[in-house]
Formats: structure tokens, sequence, C-alpha cells
């Protein structure tokens, strides 16, 4: 089954939250995701620079790392959620104001938009979409080996969809993961994979990797 880009939130085996992104693309799959400052950046390959041309959605920022938080999104609104928790909005209002304001993506295929963030201090987190269809945005208590996700297709409902048998315990393991094992094995044409995991000494561990 194609979904599109997916947004997971997790905590691992040992109880550290996690925020995973997947691209996972028919139109535009030469891409890569780059580790930058606090942050993970989806950008076009060497070589395909000029397909930002043929659509603007495809490069942005998938991770920020804000304090305790992790956002994960596929799409410029990571950094104004990142912003909205700055300011000290919650999780929950910051994904539904940014949702809200900015909407779907206004493409040929009407691409939603979907978000997570997990909080390290707490085992609270959200998942959030917005389609051309309506807004859901739903706050999750994630437990220990547990995963929850959206996607941009068919797996469209937060809360629905998880994984209960979620074994990384890394940010590499994560990525490894969310490209291909438990329910995301089931799930075509893996791209590339961003993942954040709490350290332990209050930041996060980023990791990227290729399918």
């Amino acid at each position: 089954m194609y979904v599109g880009r997916i947004v997971a939130i997790a905590r691992t085996p040992t109880g550290k939250a996690s925020g995973l992104y997947r691209v996972s693309s028919r139109s535009f799959p030469n891409r890569e995701a780059k580790i930058l400052e606090n942050s993970v950046a989806v950008l076009p390959k060497a070589g395909h620079e000029d397909d930002i041309y043929e659509n603007p959605y495809i490069a942005y920022n998938c991770i920020r790392i804000v304090d305790r938080f992790a956002v994960v999104s596929n799409g410029s609104h990571t950094d104004f959620i990142a912003e909205k928790l700055q300011d000290g909005m919650s999780m929950r209002d910051a994904v539904i104001t940014v949702l809200h304001a900015m909407d779907f993506e206004h493409d040929a295929l009407n691409t939603p938009r979907i978000a997570g963030i997990v909080d390290d201090r707490s085992d609270e987190a959200c998942l959030g979409i917005v389609t051309n269809a309506g807004l859901h945005v739903q706050r999750l208590q994630v437990q220990s080996g547990t995963a929850g996700y959206v996607a941009t297709y068919e797996h469209v409902t937060p809360g629905s969809h998880r994984e209960n048998a979620y074994d990384a315990e890394s940010a590499a393991d994560a990525c490894q993961f969310i490209l291909g094992h438990g329910v995301f094995a089931e799930l075509e044409r893996p791209i590339t994979a961003a993942c954040a995991v709490a350290d332990g000494a209050g930041g996060y561990e980023i990791a990227v990797a290729d399918a």
C-alpha cells in the first residue's frame, strides 16, 4: 500500500521520546534528509535541484528540536509549529493553530499537511492532519515500545494507526524501523527517513538514512 509521507511518534522500549519521519514518494524520489543544527531538512539530491521548480513543497525542514520537544512534519509548517512551542503554546494548540492557518498544500494532489510532537518530559504527544476535507488533531499518550503514526494518504486518522512492537532504541535504529520494519514494512516506496530520539540528557539524538 502507498501512503505517501509518514509522521510517527513513539517511545523506545526504555521510554525515550521519539519523533520519526519518512519520505515515501512516487513523483519526486530523488530526495535526501540532511542534518542541520537542531533540525533536519529534506532536499533534492545533487543533480535534481531543479525539481524544486516543479513543486515548491518538496524541500522543507521535517524535524525541529525545541527544548524538550521534537516537532516532525512533512512541510514548512514544521518551523511554524516550533515557533508556537517556543512562545509557550501547548502541543495541541500549536498543531491546530498552524495546520488551520496553512491548510493543505495547494499542489496538483491537494497533499495533506501532517505533523507530530513528542515531549521528552511526559508520555503525552500529538498528531495532526489537515486535508481538503477537514482538520483532525489528536492528543495521545505513548507507552514504551509503541508508536502511533499518520500518513498523507490512506492512513489519515491520528490515533488509529499504531505499532505495538516498536523496538528501536537509537535514532539510527528508528530510521531503519520506519523505513522497513513492523507495520511500515507493508508501506510502499520508502525514500529517506529522519528521526529524533531523546538522549537522556535533556536533548535529542538525530539520525537520517536512505532506503
